[in-house]
């Protein structure tokens, strides 16, 4: 019963959203440059999502090969 509520309230939340697009031609200035800093706010937290799993990705699938450790030994004045 749960996930038909979800999917429902979901459904619900796209049809405001598609109705919201559909007046965006004719709407004022102010909702014109709100609309865009939602949206530039959510493209920057998709792109650092993308780039995070990107990178843990790399780092757990591809190890860093290192090569052999050498210790470096103090120089003693002559």
């Amino acid at each position: 019963m749960a996930g038909a509520n979800f999917v429902q309230e979901m459904q619900s939340v796209g049809e405001k959203l598609l109705l919201k697009l559909q007046r965006l031609p004719q709407a004022e200035p102010v909702e014109l440059v709100a609309f865009s800093v939602i949206l530039l706010f959510t493209a920057t937290v998709l792109l650092l999502l993308l780039i995070a799993c990107s990178c843990c990705c790399t780092h757990c699938c591809c190890p860093e090969h290192r090569g052999r450790k050498v210790q470096v030994q103090p120089v003693t004045p002559p």
